[in-house]
């Protein structure tokens, strides 16, 4: 029998066994109860700092585009959207921080998120047209989050379009009895979180660091643990049936996204694709507006375990965020899709010009403006 899994790869390691298949789920299982912990025990740490500290924060997020440039920075330096999303989701949680001053930040995690794909289009710089192709794959997703800001954001300053939806949507939920969800949550994690404050003899700093770990260490292994379930089963069928409508793209995009829990991985491994010539510019957009939908349900996940109105609050308004700018911006993909293309034929004259966007957009500017608005 002909081996087709390919070179150097058993057929037992692209699919593995129901056994190791079960032991998998069950370590997605305890990764979550980690996952719903730090959030908790971070919302119970950041209580812990007092009044003091909650006006520093709402001091430092008081103005919108420096609560965009927070957001952008923090992501950009993480590289991971859920995470910032989920620090914001516990400080409103929390009382740390509110609804207002928090939108800025998940549209700021938004762009950060999109730093990725650029790194992995630097691996084809040595092949200019795979670079072009690839770079240009890879900064469509940059240039739709930025033209989706600079759209919504004064619109949010304005008149407050994503809050008044995110609070109505929040409401109807909470109606249907959602929140009740996090019931059952709270029992589990909040003896643990209690006993961890009590272990750390109520040190807000201690506690706090811990409950990072935590989510840092239960993202990661969720990550890695789901997308050697999901992804080895998808990326063949990419070509061959799921890019054939941008539909079809735009939902697999998002199931991806939810299943692997990461907006990162799930646009990043179609960048050597673009650079390889097998999929368009045209074919993967939708596909990352699904991504950038898919990766709400985080927000969403760690909202539940607080039982905060105002939370739930968030996670939906980092949703409409998308929703908004899908709505304006795949009709109109011609302007994303245009200065992406602009930029790669750039950087075919000057290959460290990516080098000097990726610094300038995701820390420098960032850093500036953010030191502007708070001096």
């Amino acid at each position: 029998m002909v081996d087709l899994s390919g070179p150097g790869t058993s057929s037992e390691s692209r699919f593995p066994r129901g056994e190791a298949v079960a032991v998998r789920l069950l370590a997605i299982v305890g990764l979550l109860y980690l996952f719903i912990l730090s959030i908790t025990l971070l919302g119970a740490s950041f209580k812990l700092f007092g009044n003091d500290f909650a006006e520093a924060i709402f001091h430092a997020t008081s103005n919108p585009v420096a609560g965009l440039m927070i957001g952008l920075l923090a992501t950009a330096i993480i590289q991971s959207s859920s995470t910032t999303t989920s620090i914001v989701v516990g400080l409103v949680a929390s009382g740390m921080l509110d609804i207002p001053n928090a939108i800025p930040m998940v549209m700021g995690a938004n762009i950060g998120t999109t730093i990725t794909n650029i790194i992995v289009s630097l691996g084809h710089v040595s092949r200019k047209d795979e670079f072009r192709k690839a770079l240009e794959g890879a900064t469509v997703h940059d240039f739709f989050n930025l033209c989706s800001v600079v759209v919504l954001l004064p619109l949010q300053i304005e008149f407050d379009i994503i809050g008044r939806g995110a609070v109505f949507l929040e409401k109807m939920f909470e109606g249907f009895g959602g929140l009740k969800f996090s019931s059952p949550l709270a029992i589990v994690t909040k003896p643990v979180s209690h006993w961890l404050i009590e272990l750390f003899n109520q040190n807000p700093y201690v506690s706090g660091v811990f409950a990072l770990l935590l989510l840092f260490i239960a993202l990661r292994y969720i990550v890695k643990i789901l997308k050697s379930l999901v992804l080895e089963r998808v990326e063949r069928f990419f070509q061959k049936y799921i890019f054939r409508t941008p539909v079809l793209s735009f939902i697999l995009g998002m199931l991806i996204t939810v299943l692997v829990q990461s907006s990162s991985i799930t646009t990043s491994i179609v960048v050597p694709l673009i650079g390889a010539g097998v999929l368009t510019i045209r074919q993967i957009y939708p596909y990352f507006l699904g991504a950038n939908v898919g990766t709400t349900i985080t927000a969403f996940l760690a909202s539940f375990v607080t039982g905060s109105p105002a939370a739930v609050t968030v996670a939906f308004s980092h949703l409409l965020f998308n929703v908004y700018g899908i709505f304006i911006f795949w009709p109109l993909q011609r302007i994303p899709m245009w200065m992406s293309r602009q930029l790669s034929r750039a950087a075919e004259i000057s290959r460290a010009l990516p080098l000097v966007y990726l610094g300038m957009v995701f820390f420098i500017i960032p850093g500036i403006i953010f030191y502007i608005m708070e001096r």
